[in-house]
């Protein structure tokens, strides 16, 4: 869960780039590069050394030492003199660094890079730190639940990709750029484009290569195929059925996942490098650069901060509860409150959610004489931290994480679709169970995809305030993502995140289509350069789409991302939720941006949420939404809402 100092260090630290970071009236300060090295930085570290690859031996002395330290807010500017602080406050200083370095894994990244800028050894020695610092960002995310062997696996796979990209930078891709202005985005996104390509097809060449002579060497043996399993016996007296009579359809096999070439990170690392250097050159912000890529003719007069998608719990297949449904139930605040306001508000209800969790339980009723009191016990709401940003929940239907939300909302006075709304992330990609071909909503209970459908709009009917679905379904059940959307593209989104396509295969074929949905959620990653994004984003806008800017997988502190989103003018972002330092960072350099855009006059405002019929001039798809109206005013009355003493006996329901 949340702790005060880093609900404190949301709302009032500045962004990265500045010099002060406050945290609950205190401050630390950055000293700049000077000559009083400060602090012993493996002494913050717990005792970290850096170790020198290629000796082996502990670096030591003054190149151990970097020429920036962090102070106490009572020291003065000459360093750490006893006359200027305490001891106490110096040490609380050094436990603070120690705990944010180790928790956006610093030690350990920082010698990877400084370990390969050694081995290399470029004429360049910062403009190859400062390309492979972003490049280092784009790492591999290990999740809570990942085995040993598959964090080792992944572990080894980043790191082989890293050393790629960083090889790619070095030797080709610098050289390639030589001589290309940084203003000039277009002309160094192809030169990267037709570098990457070239490395595709050399991959292609190799494993072509590869195959052909493990072939010649290796006697391929005919595959068996097994005979066709025999129908299911029928029991004495049973009757014919419907189930006898309707066959299910196969299930589609998942698609392969596309192959994504090691190194291809360098690609986006440099565009966006590239783009970096260009807004300094030219003293205008990230997102100013970005929104003159996207509108070279004229700039726009007026920038929106995108809605704000926040995650606040997760229910998904990781979660130790019964429900698997919901990866992540995420607030959007009311497009009329400002990003600021808006995440004020979340954070108010995340700090009710965690007095929820750490509530206790009443006490169980003892039972009377002669009565039996094996009956299960109320079960407390239980709750840890994901990688995320949000608490993951322990629950066990579908309703339990809405009905505490709502409940929470209505204590403080706030009304579910009108302050703000909701999205779900159903990842339903990970809910399905190949061996019986249905989806796993919650522990044991499976549903067909036809099922499914029902189930989401038996969902919008009970909590007619969400307003947004992810991924509801596997990219391949391309039937039911047409037949949700008739059924509630009208008064709910529809958006494939895990069920799109990367964006480089979205350009090739220019088709958003597939699967059908209201809009797609678009990330930075691998080889998508600036020029992708403006591409993508323009096609996206063509179509009445709505793009959503989503952080990726693997995620770092660089602030980037947020104005990226706001240069492209995409209409939500999509960051997680309010915990971890890689998170805190970018709410507040949208909270930056935000400020910047006020005092500059130049702030525009997102209209409310519409969702655009792209089957207006189709008959059958408005007698499907018809039949779904029909469907939906059949429903039962939304459920109560729950408050935060309730809901601790809701989850015990069985």
């Amino acid at each position: 869960m949340m702790n005060n100092d880093a609900q404190g260090a949301l709302v009032d630290m500045p962004n990265p780039s500045g010099s002060r970071r406050e945290e609950g009236g205190g401050a630390v300060r950055s000293s700049g590069c000077g000559s009083n090295p400060g602090p012993d930085p493996r002494e913050m570290w717990g005792g970290i050394s850096w170790r020198c690859l290629a000796t082996g031996r502990t670096l030591a002395g003054p190149q151990a030492n970097p020429r920036c330290n962090l102070k106490s807010p009572t020291m003065g500017e000459d360093g750490g003199g006893r006359g200027c602080g305490t001891t106490r406050e110096l040490q609380r200083l050094k436990q603070q660094a120690l705990e944010y370095y180790r928790e956006n894994d610093v030690p350990r990244r920082l010698e990877e890079l400084l370990n390969a800028t050694f081995y290399l050894q470029p004429a360049d020695v910062y403009g190859h730190l400062n390309i492979c610092s972003v490049v280092i960002a784009t790492h591999f995310e290990v999740h809570e639940t990942t085995f040993p062997e598959l964090a080792e696996a992944e572990e080894v796979e980043r790191s082989d990709a890293v050393s790629t990209a960083v090889q790619w930078v070095n030797e080709t891709i610098t050289q390639e750029l030589q001589g290309i202005a940084p203003s000039n985005q277009a002309q160094v996104d192809r030169v990267l484009r037709t570098f990457f390509e070239n490395k595709v097809q050399e991959d292609k060449e190799r494993k072509e290569l590869e195959k052909s002579l493990e072939e010649s060497t290796v006697p391929v043996p005919l595959p068996l195929i097994p005979p066709p399993p025999p129908p299911p016996a029928k029991k004495k007296g049973q009757k014919q059925g419907l189930k006898d009579t309707l066959t299910e359809k196969p299930i589609i096999p998942p698609e392969p996942a596309e192959p994504v070439l090691c190194g291809s990170m360098a690609i986006g690392a440099v565009s966006l490098a590239v783009a970096k250097t260009s807004a300094l050159l030219g003293s205008n912000p990230l997102y100013v650069n970005i929104a003159l890529l996207k509108h070279p003719q004229e700039q726009p007069t007026k920038l929106a901060i995108p809605s704000l998608m926040v995650s606040l719990v997760s229910c998904g297949k990781s979660s130790p509860g019964k429900l698997n449904l919901m990866k992540e139930v995420i607030c959007i605040p009311h497009p009329g409150l400002t990003a600021k306001q808006g995440v004020e508000m979340l954070m108010e209800i995340q700090k009710q959610i965690n007095k929820t969790i750490e509530m206790p339980p009443p006490p169980k009723t003892e039972p009377k004489k002669g009565h039996n009191g094996g009956k299960r016990g109320q079960q407390p709401i239980t709750g840890k931290m994901s990688h995320l940003g949000c608490l993951t929940i322990t629950y066990d239907t579908i309703e339990q994480p809405l009905l505490l939300i709502q409940g929470i909302c209505a204590n403080l006075g706030l009304e579910l679709g009108t302050n703000l709304h909701l999205a779900i992330n159903c990842a339903a990609h990970e809910l399905m169970d190949y061996s019986k071909g249905k989806y796993e909503v919650m522990t044991a209970t499976h549903k067909t995809a036809a099922e499914m459908v029902d189930l989401y709009v038996d969902l919008l009917g009970k909590f007619p305030s969400i307003i947004a679905i992810i991924d509801p379904f596997r990219k391949e059940d391309a039937e039911q993502w047409d037949s949700i959307y008739n059924a509630l593209g009208s008064r709910c989104y529809i958006i494939a995140g895990s069920a799109s396509r990367s964006i480089s295969k979205l350009l090739e074929d220019g088709n958003i289509s597939l699967p059908k949905s209201s809009g797609l959620i678009i990330k930075h990653t691998n080889q998508t350069t600036m020029s992708d994004l403006v591409e993508i984003t323009n096609l996206i806008d063509s179509k009445k789409y709505i793009a959503i800017f989503g952080s990726a997988e693997g995620e770092s502190s660089d602030g980037s991302l947020v104005d990226l989103a706001v240069g492209l003018g995409v209409r939500f972002i999509k960051l997680g939720g309010l915990s971890r330092g890689e998170r805190v960072t970018k709410y507040n350099r949208l909270f930056a941006i935000e400020e910047e855009l006020v005092q500059n006059g130049t702030l525009g405002f997102n209209e409310g949420y519409t969702f655009p019929d792209l089957n207006k001039d189709d008959d059958t798809a408005a007698e499907s939404r018809e039949a779904a109206a029909e469907v939906a005013g059949e429903l039962r009355e939304p459920p109560q809402p729950i408050f935060p003493a309730e809901a601790g006996e809701e989850s015990a329901k069985p």
